[in-house]
């Protein structure tokens, strides 16, 4: 058995100096805040995030939430964003764009496309720092003897520093079930001090969640309550309030328009901040005692991993361990998360629903489905508007937007509206979940959502003289050839994952007592076969056929997508290695990695899915706080985090009917308890 508490323990984050890229946070799913090494957010220029938009970075220091929306005023017409498509089902419309993408250098987006684009975007809640009362400002410059703790096993941050030559330590946590941030200060001088509270208007930038040039169009109102105060948050249409308790002396006063400053009287002081006021708010230590009960919970009741064993079995068992806290507080929430998770802004905050395979699909993996299951339940709340794009464009059931918010509409884009990839994703996620849950609750849950995905996506092929094929128009999970969308057709990779769920939908029909649904098993059974050339898979069957870069995608058609009769495993260990021979690795992205090794592992080759693991390319990079960083544009990135788990449920576990620790090579020592085999 393995001992989880030792095995978390050796994995707790430390830092001793400022990292701008690798802050820490404190989160549960619904909502999370990343600080600095003040335990705070004290100097969020430190932590810059880069924003594609040229309007300035922003920071990784944000404090966000599923629920945390805002649009700006706008006209905006959806029409003049839609452009007709010719397919064998006639006229279709896609709500296309004429415009570039942020840092295309093409033609500037319409006002109606940058409108439906931008909004609605993800909020920055609000920033909470020391501050300086007289003086200068306090700078990066003040700080020394810096030793920050993340204690993986109770949620619990601890930051001790000297600031200005005096000793402070200030403890942060974040309730498991309420939006409630709890924080301790100690220090001789707090009475010189202030703790600063502030609040941004929406930014319609990329990657910047936090406007703070435009007070005007906003308000904070505050409002003295019992042991604290409540400051009225209005936004346009957004709301919401937040509520503050504070002891040791704290009194309020007003720095701006929506900065308040908070100073206190004794040596010590604790702060609960309630993002959503429900009931009266809990202490500090009754915070820090529910985030210690939820998280020992979590990591004795999941799926556990060690790997004993040298200095590359030690990084992958990091990697590993904080992949799990940081999907946990990241992607848990009651809406598929933001690439970025709860910590930054990417595309706005927006949800890429055929990413949400790579955050979610390890919960119950990993014995965690209800996990999955938060997000999971989101699909039936923008059902109707799925149904409506489905009928648009002739077909029945519902097709699923690829980049969208809260309210499931589709953004304008030459690429997203093109993607069918995301399509089963709804079918397999349900099946993990009736895997690690059980038939009957899957059922009751998720019925409506199967047969709705499967309903367009036997619709959605059309028959030629090769079997059923996808597209024109498509765009590839290998999205190099959003170019040649208008004639882009049968990528390999969603051939046979349109086949394999299919079948997994037909299994479903049976299990809820209906009769098979003679159209679907039309489909599954008559995929067009994969083009082959030069004795390899090809990305798709239409010119270019195989551009060098981005995603391989068509290796995932065996190792993501489990075996199926339109696969040969020869020709796809070619490709395999075919690829790792010719392609640009750097422009791969952090999921790819442990797709490979799904892919390797299926194919009974372990050392080549360490290796890919492993790999030292740029976006498999994983920082010290355990994110998988992209570019300074991207800079977490929890798909790749994501990716990671279900990779090494796949290698520890296997899949029905297959060996035992398949992708890992007899050299290593793997222990794994708690995991879930994959179909």
């Amino acid at each position: 058995m393995i001992d989880r508490r030792e095995l978390v323990g050796r994995h707790a984050v430390e830092t001793r100096r400022i990292l701008p890229e690798s802050p820490l946070s404190v989160g549960n799913g619904e909502l999370c805040c990343t600080v600095d090494v003040t335990g705070l957010q004290t100097f969020p220029a430190a932590h810059p995030a880069e924003d594609r938009t040229g309007t300035g970075p922003g920071t990784l220091l944000a404090i966000m939430a599923s629920w945390g929306w805002h649009s700006v005023p706008g006209s905006h017409a959806p029409a003049e964003t839609t452009r007709t498509y010719e397919t064998a089902r006639g006229p279709v419309p896609y709500v296309d764009m004429r415009g570039g993408l942020s840092g295309s250098g093409e033609a500037p987006a319409s006002a109606a496309e940058a409108w439906l684009r931008a909004n609605p975007h993800r909020l920055d809640l609000g920033r909470i720092g020391l501050a300086a009362v007289a003086g200068p400002p306090l700078s990066p410059a003040d700080l020394g003897d810096v030793h920050q703790r993340l204690d993986l096993w109770t949620g619990v941050l601890t930051s001790r520093y000297r600031l200005r030559g005096a000793p402070f330590t200030v403890v942060t946590a974040c309730h498991p079930e309420r939006d409630v941030l709890a924080v301790r200060v100690e220090s001789p001088v707090l009475s010189e001090l202030a703790v600063r509270l502030a609040f941004p208007y929406g930014s319609q930038a990329w990657g910047n969640a936090a406007d703070w040039s435009r007070p005007e169009a906003h308000a904070s109102v505050l409002r003295p309550s019992a042991g604290g105060f409540t400051v009225q948050r209005v936004l346009d249409d957004t709301a919401y309030d937040v509520a503050v308790t504070m002891t040791g002396g704290g009194r309020v006063s007003a720095g701006g328009p929506h900065e308040f400053l908070i100073t206190f009287g004794e040596p010590a002081a604790e702060l609960v901040i309630a993002f959503r006021t429900e009931g009266g708010l809990p202490c500090f230590r009754q915070v820090a005692a529910a985030s210690a009960r939820h998280w020992a919970r979590f990591w004795n009741t999941g799926g556990a991993v060690e790997l004993p064993g040298g200095e590359r079995a030690h990084e992958l068992e990091r990697r590993i361990v904080l992949s799990q806290f940081l999907t946990a507080i990241h992607c848990a929430g009651s809406s598929p998360p933001a690439e970025t998770g709860l910590m930054a802004n990417s595309w706005r905050g927006r949800f890429h629903l055929e990413m949400h395979w790579w955050h979610a699909a390890h919960f119950p993996l990993w014995g965690r489905p209800e996990l999955l299951e938060r997000g999971l339940g989101w699909y039936a709340a923008i059902q109707p508007r799925a149904r409506e794009t489905a009928r648009a464009q002739g077909c029945p059931g519902a097709r699923w937007p690829k980049q969208t918010g809260p309210d499931g509409r589709e953004s304008p884009s030459p690429i997203g509206p093109f993607l069918v990839w995301q399509q089963p994703h709804p079918i397999f996620l349900a099946e993990l979940v009736r895997r690690a849950t059980g038939t009957r609750h899957a059922l009751d849950r998720y019925a409506g959502l199967v047969l709705d995905t499967a309903a367009f996506m036997a619709a959605f092929a059309v028959k030629g003289p090769g079997g059923y094929g996808l597209g024109p128009p498509l765009v590839p999970a290998q999205e190099s050839y959003a170019d040649v969308r208008a004639s882009a057709a049968n990528p390999t990779f969603e051939l046979a994952y349109w086949s394999w769920a299919l079948q997994v939908a037909q299994h479903w029909r049976r299990l809820l007592g209906l009769p098979p649904e003679p159209s679907w098993a039309e489909v599954a059974d008559g995929m067009a076969r994969p083009r082959v050339r030069g004795g390899v898979y090809a990305a798709m069957d239409a010119p270019p056929y195989t551009v060098r870069d981005d995603h391989p995608s068509m290796l995932y058609a065996l190792g993501f997508v489990p075996p199926t009769p339109l696969i040969d495993a020869t020709t796809m260990r070619a490709t395999l290695h075919d690829v790792l021979a010719h392609w640009d690795w750097e422009s791969t992205w952090g999921w790819d990695h442990p797709a490979i090794a799904m892919t390797a592992t299926r194919l009974g080759e372990p050392h080549t899915a360490i290796e890919a693991l492993l790999r030292p390319a740029a976006k498999n990079t994983y920082l010290p706080n355990g994110h998988n960083r992209q570019s300074a544009t991207l800079p977490v990135y929890l798909p790749g985090n994501g990716g990671l788990l279900a990779a090494v449920a796949l290698m520890a576990q296997g899949w029905d009917g297959g060996p035992p620790s398949p992708g890992f090579p007899p050299s290593w020592t793997v222990r794994h308890e708690g995991l879930l085999r994959l179909p």
